[in-house]
């Protein structure tokens, strides 16, 4: 029948719904965005535990230029975490439920 809808099961609805997709294609978008968000933060010298430490490694950072592309990485996906994560969890959580 040209009208006919499939349903998602009723365990994953609620799931997609409050991730706003599949899981893995969510946690794959926020880890870039993560990542992204990181390094502009870095660039501005901004560090949530501790803005003089940070500002001083930036410096360093730009003078040396050196260090591994892994720590790299890895240290703004945490910095990009600290701020997307908990804004997307609110979002998700306090954010205005859509229609089907």
């Amino acid at each position: 029948m040209p009208n006919e809808t499939r349903e998602l099961p009723a365990a994953n609805d609620g799931l997609y719904r409050f991730l706003g997709g599949s899981p893995l294609a969510v946690a794959v978008r926020l880890i870039l965005l993560s990542i992204l968000v990181g390094v502009v933060l870095s660039a501005i010298g901004f560090d949530p535990w501790n803005i003089l430490s940070s500002i001083r490694r930036l410096f360093d950072w730009i003078y040396n230029l050196g260090f591994d592309a892994i720590n790299w990485v890895w240290r703004y996906f945490l910095l990009g975490a600290v701020i997307v994560i908990p804004i997307w969890l609110l979002s998700r959580l306090f954010g205005t439920p859509r229609g089907r």
